[in-house]
């Protein structure tokens, strides 16, 4: 008997901290190549239990050593996120910012790359960062807002106290402004980062 979850085009699987799903499509390879769903709405949506609204897609491209991020954006309405690697290979940090979440301050991490073509759902409210592990990484982010400067902020990527898993070190390739970054216990005694009372909040309306 083919069970239901067989016939799916995408597996789906929560991690660690809540809000943020890992997706894994079906590939269907050929002779003349390989064919994928690799973002079904309706699939994302049985995750998560809502709607998730685009209205932006990103795309950066990023060389080996390169960290991006972490970055989140203020709640309401922050800024869900669902990721890719078009090409190349990362590895994909979640880091719980939540002030009040049970998890606060523990990340969980994926990598994604151009073979298994997995996709990560990240929640309004949550901290996301990469790092490129191939010589060149592409990623897509499909947005469920614009970007909005104002309300768009970050924590330092090698913030000790967080300890996150970037196999360069020391030695990741920065933007000025994500070294420029508080550490997270700095964000939080600025009253920088969002609640997990606020993200409840905004989550119960969508």
């Amino acid at each position: 008997m083919v069970s239901a979850d067989s016939l799916r085009p995408v597996q789906m699987r929560p991690l660690s901290i809540d809000g943020v799903w890992e997706f894994t499509p079906k590939l269907r390879p050929d002779d003349r190549g390989v064919f994928l769903e690799s973002f079904k709405g309706s699939v994302l949506e049985e995750a998560i239990g809502h709607e998730f609204t685009l209205q932006q897609m990103n795309i950066s491209v990023s060389r080996v050593g390169t960290v991006r991020g972490v970055h989140f954006a203020l709640v309401p309405p922050g800024q869900a996120k669902y990721v890719q690697c078009f090409s190349g290979r990362i590895l994909d940090v979640v880091v719980d910012i939540r002030v009040g979440s049970p998890t606060f301050g523990q990340w969980d991490a994926v990598e994604l790359d151009d073979e298994s073509r997995k996709g990560l759902y990240i929640a309004e409210g949550l901290g996301h960062a990469f790092c490129a592990l191939s010589d060149s990484a592409t990623v897509g982010y499909l947005c469920s807002t614009p970007y909005s400067p104002g309300r768009e902020f970050g924590i330092h990527p090698l913030d000790p106290a967080l300890d996150l898993p970037w196999p360069s070190g020391a030695e990741s390739v920065l933007s000025e402004k994500d070294a420029a970054a508080p550490t997270l216990g700095e964000a939080k005694a600025s009253g920088l980062l969002p609640t997990m009372a606020e993200c409840e909040a905004f989550a119960a309306t969508t």
